[in-house]
């Protein structure tokens, strides 16, 4: 493994995103003296906060999944998890609607799954469940140690027996025939499929090897904590900064100060310098290049992966027949995917996650009020950069809303008290390339070694974190890019662990 060359005694975190926050927990557990400048006057990147009126929304990822990948950083520093966090399990971690009328509950629990999967669909249906379900746990394991939670420098660390394995699974297949093996029925061919979305690519298109997503996300278990998730920032903040972490909000780093071919420290919008051994750089990798590196020949062009448009909604409307997390499928599939990845269109017929917060936790809203986060996919703006600003978000948030109420979300826009819109254009803004929160999709050749490195290619100690490098995109990815960000810095995981012992 490459390792960051030279002294490291003191590291700057360039954003405390989860990802950063991670890094600078290991760090910390290993010796280091770590300072986290942060732009915000308060920690979480895309895991932030938005209050209006006594409505509390969070601002980026709404699904927890694996919250062993938070208690890692925490316990390196001798913390645990539950003294920091109280999470509740989702049961259901979904409910998902279809077009037919029917409806889905994704249970964690196999047994249970598998009950449900049979009163819906069939007997057969939820035989095929628990295949499926011994397919992804032995998937999930052998991607995760051998490959997710590792520094993979080139294609030849590849190159070991669970590859084999992997191959011999139909892991590189593509994931809708192989979902197919498992499900005859539409609807739990979506439930197990859809997670391709998070890696920017279609069912259709992506490899089989992403069905860990959807294993994650209903075979692991869904969690929600306290005060919402961006309660999980403050909690690893909190925590770093009594193990001596120093965090500068509300200051923008503007440059990495370079010189004799090494990152000496970063400069801040007040002229301030920062001295540094090591960088590491948490904002959205692309734009880390173009805003605060010296311009590098090397730099590639990425396919990015799709974006969309969220509506933050306070609402005096509530819904019985909902659960915390809500898939409303559109009649069309194939034909939705091909609309927001390859032809650059808005969905005819759209797919939208509602995600209801005050469901599991009234204290996000005042007293008798309830939270929507409303997610709907669109293209980014290299795909498709359509005019955001000139009204199309607002006459999209009009149509989503006018579905919501077809779909059974009687009343929906009456009931809206409060409500922020939120576009690819305003993703763009917080620095995200392409305008989406999801980074560079997940195709072949931006996975694994291909995916662009943690590492910089000419500065031997500027490191990256985050959703744009390895291993990719979503909460646990993110959470092991900051191990292994560390990794980089320190030594081995393993050695993390032993210091941190």
């Amino acid at each position: 493994m490459r390792k960051v060359t030279g002294s490291t005694d003191r590291v700057v975190v360039v954003g405390a995103g989860l990802g950063g926050l991670a890094c600078a927990l290991h760090l910390a557990a290993a010796g280091r003296q770590v300072t986290v400048v942060e732009r915000e006057a308060v920690p979480g990147g895309r895991a932030g906060r938005l209050s209006i009126d006594g409505y509390d929304f969070d601002t980026g990822p709404t699904v927890l999944t694996m919250p062993e990948l938070i208690a890692e950083p925490l316990a390196a520093v001798g913390e645990k998890l539950s003294d920091w966090l109280e999470l509740t399990p989702l049961n259901p971690a979904y409910r998902a609607f279809y077009p037919d009328g029917s409806t889905l509950d994704v249970k964690t629990d196999t047994v249970q799954m598998a009950a449900e999967i049979s009163r819906v669909c069939g007997p057969r249906e939820a035989d095929g469940y628990l295949r499926f379900v011994d397919f992804a746990r032995e998937l999930w394991r052998l991607e995760r140690n051998n490959f997710i939670d590792r520094n993979l420098d080139t294609p030849l660390d590849l190159m070991n027996s669970s590859l084999l394995k992997l191959l011999g699974m139909g892991g590189f297949r593509r994931l809708q025939p192989k979902i197919n093996q498992y499900f005859n029925d539409p609807r739990t061919q979506r439930i197990f499929s859809f997670q391709a979305m998070y890696a920017g690519l279609a069912p259709h298109d992506a490899l089989a090897i992403y069905a860990v997503i959807a294993y994650l996300d209903s075979v692991a278990g869904v969690f929600f904590p306290r005060g919402g998730m961006h309660a999980v920032p403050k909690a690893m903040a909190g925590a770093a900064e009594k193990h001596g972490v120093q965090f500068r909000y509300e200051t923008t780093v503007t440059r990495v100060e370079t010189a004799n071919g090494r990152a000496t420290g970063v400069i801040t919008d007040s002229g301030e310098r920062i001295p540094a051994d090591v960088v590491v750089l948490n904002p959205d990798l692309p734009v880390a290049y173009r805003d605060l590196l010296p311009e590098s020949r090397r730099r590639r062009k990425l396919t990015y992966s799709p974006s969309c448009v969220v509506l933050h909604i306070g609402s005096s409307s509530s819904y019985s027949k909902i659960a915390h997390h809500n898939i409303h499928f559109g009649a069309a599939w194939k034909g939705t995917f091909d609309e927001v990845i390859h032809r650059g269109l808005l969905m005819s017929d759209p797919s939208l996650l509602v995600t209801n917060p005050s469901h599991s936790d009234p204290s996000v809203a005042p007293a008798g009020r309830q939270t929507y986060y409303v997610l709907a996919p669109t293209p980014n703006l290299d795909a498709a950069p359509l005019d955001w600003t000139g009204g199309l978000g607002r006459r999209y948030a009009d149509e989503i809303a006018g579905v919501l109420e077809q779909r059974g979300y009687v009343g929906f826009r009456d009931g809206i008290e409060v409500e922020r819109i939120i576009t690819p254009d305003d993703w763009a803004a917080q620095g995200m390339a392409a305008g989406t929160p999801f980074a560079s999709s997940h195709t072949f050749t931006q996975t694994g070694p291909f995916r662009p490195s943690n590492l910089h290619p000419t500065l031997p100690n500027v490191v990256f974190t985050g959703s744009g490098t390895q291993p990719g995109v979503g909460v646990p990815m993110v959470l092991i890019s900051g191990k292994l960000a560390a990794t980089r810095i320190t030594g081995t995981a393993k050695d993390l662990v032993g210091r941190a012992l």
